[in-house]
């Protein structure tokens, strides 16, 4: 399994800031995808609702269910659920997927994502509607934002045709949500709770909020996201422990 220094992601994720802020873009090639805070513009006619990219699927009704650890060895468990709800953004029809996260089976977060996947094959990040909970009550909303909103604009979250140095941003609300990433590799080798895999989609997923921060995430065939650590400016690590297909 691919690990690396902490010295050495932080440069990766300079790196990766300074390419995404230099790029251009509009298509499914490595040269176009959406870049730092560049703005797109999206054809509704070209999207989809049906989000069949082999590294994400993400069918009503599919169900993820992750453990969470911190550097005190906390766990949080997070369930993400694809609802059969969708939400128009910028003339878009989006997905809408619904994330909780636990502790002790007290709810300290609940969101909103809003995916779609275009004509390419690409999943697009179109915003999210997130609370952070304190003693049962909203502590903060922030993080949300909405693609169209106040300057916002969406990203990818997973190519069509993912290949090793592809970058793009994942999301961009200035001062809120800067994310963006970098495909180190399609054949990386992963072992979870749920399972074991090769030929797996790894990514590495930095903010220009906070150079200092730079994780790995972990993409199989047929389920999606299956592994998060963090590489640098934390010690996180998220791990799929179970998942249901819809029938």
């Amino acid at each position: 399994m691919t690990r690396i220094t902490s010295v050495a992601a932080i440069v990766i994720a300079s790196g990766l800031v300074a390419a995404v802020a230099a790029c251009g873009g509009g298509s499914s090639t490595a040269s176009s995808l959406p870049q730092g805070s560049e703005q797109v513009s999206l054809d509704p006619a070209d999207f989809t609702t049906e989000i069949d990219n082999r590294y994400w699927p993400m069918a009503p009704g599919n169900r993820w269910v992750f453990r969470e650890t911190n550097a005190e060895g906390a766990h949080r468990r997070v369930v993400v659920t694809v609802t059969d709800q969708t939400k128009t953004i910028m003339g878009i029809d989006a997905v809408v997927v619904h994330d909780t996260v636990t502790e002790q089976g007290v709810l300290v977060e609940d969101t909103y994502d809003w995916y779609a996947q275009d004509a390419d094959g690409n999943i697009w990040y179109l915003g999210e509607d997130t609370k952070e909970y304190a003693n049962g009550k909203v502590a903060t909303t922030a993080g949300s934002w909405q693609a169209g909103v106040d300057g916002a604009q969406p990203g990818i979250v997973v190519a069509a045709n993912p290949e090793p140095g592809m970058s793009y941003r994942e999301e961009y609300y200035a001062g809120q949500a800067e994310d963006a990433a970098r495909v180190l590799a399609i054949d990386e080798k992963v072992e979870v709770p749920y399972g074991f895999y090769q030929g797996v989609l790894l990514t590495q997923n930095v903010t220009a909020l906070d150079p200092k921060v730079a994780e790995h995430k972990f993409y199989v065939k047929g389920i999606g996201p299956v592994r998060e650590i963090s590489v640098s400016g934390g010690s996180d690590e998220t791990e799929l422990v179970h998942f249901t297909r819809a029938s």
